[in-house]
């Protein structure tokens, strides 16, 4: 099945309506937050879209994007949500509310593994293999179609594998640990802001 792949320039569009479960992701100039700027946003409403939003990165100005991040009726899910949140709040000073995320989900649901990564979900649970060639690629520039295709990948199988991710913690008696966790992921992006890289529980 083609997905539907929609490049936007600044803002999403006044009209668009995604639904109230969103799946998000970012791309950035690196992961240094203070120093990498962020490029892109893209959003996936669940039915074989994407909606990749080029931020204008003179001033940011999206407030469609925003207004969604911030509505708490909206769930939001990403993976490994941690390091989007940090560039979404620095740059769009946007504080994103409602939030799920498939990394955490996966290290609590699938003890039998030690590999969280959103290619490894993908395989598992929707047998695709998908290429990671352009996760290391230039976002700050002109977008070629396989870099367009490699960020729609981050997003369009997000809806499912959360879904089935939140089947196994209900079946394993982990759910309520895991939204807990989800609780205290808006702290650890402001310690993350804050400098504050360790584990600040450890010895």
């Amino acid at each position: 099945m083609n997905s539907e792949i929609k490049l936007h320039q600044n803002d999403l569009p006044n009209d668009l309506q995604l639904g109230n479960q969103i799946a998000i992701d970012g791309e950035f100039m690196g992961l240094d937050v203070k120093r990498d700027p962020l490029c892109l946003i893209q959003l996936s409403s669940g039915n074989n879209d994407a909606h990749i939003v080029q931020l204008d990165r003179k001033n940011y100005n999206a407030p469609n994007l925003k207004k969604i991040l911030e509505d708490e009726k909206i769930i939001k899910i990403f993976h490994y949500g941690r390091a989007d949140l940090a560039h979404i709040k620095y740059y769009l000073r946007a504080n994103t509310n409602n939030i799920r995320d498939t990394k955490i989900a996966s290290k609590l649901a699938r003890s039998y593994s030690d590999n969280h990564s959103l290619k490894t979900l993908i395989k598992e649970f929707k047998n695709i293999d998908i290429s990671k060639q352009f996760q290391s690629s230039d976002f700050g520039g002109e977008l070629s179609p396989a870099q367009l295709k490699y960020c729609a990948n981050d997003v369009l199988y997000l809806h499912e594998i959360h879904n089935k991710l939140e089947d196994i913690l209900k079946r394993e008696g982990r759910d309520n640990l895991y939204y807990e966790c989800l609780k205290f992921l808006n702290v650890r992006v402001e310690l993350d802001l804050a400098s504050f890289k360790e584990d600040i529980w450890s010895h």
